[in-house]
């Protein structure tokens, strides 16, 4: 997953794959990734997966000057979208987090 999250990031892959792509590349079926992520963390896949993106989002908030805008198209979402997901998940907008953590 983190080198798919790479792949997107650079623009060798246009669009982050589904869990069910992710379960075939892995050679499992879409409930069986999901039952064992959700033994293993308590939470979906799908969670597990913004919580990537999200820390890639973090890390080119804090060590890169690409707008917010870009960040988030780099991510394959629409701008409006990404903050509010975002937000949703770190509490904060991401020119907050920008400012507290910049590197």
């Amino acid at each position: 997953m983190d080198k798919h999250i790479l792949d997107v990031i650079s623009g060798k892959v246009d669009d982050f794959m589904e869990i069910n792509q992710i379960a075939r590349e892995l050679f499992l079926s879409h409930k069986h990734l999901t039952d064992i992520l959700q033994k293993e963390t308590g939470n979906h896949p799908c969670h597990y997966y913004d919580l990537k993106i999200l820390d890639e989002a973090k890390r080119m908030l804090s060590e890169t000057d690409k707008s917010i805008a870009e960040i988030a198209k780099i991510l394959t979402y629409d701008p409006s979208n990404f903050s509010k997901f975002f937000k949703k998940f770190i509490g904060q907008t991401q020119g907050q987090f920008r400012k507290e953590n910049k590197k």
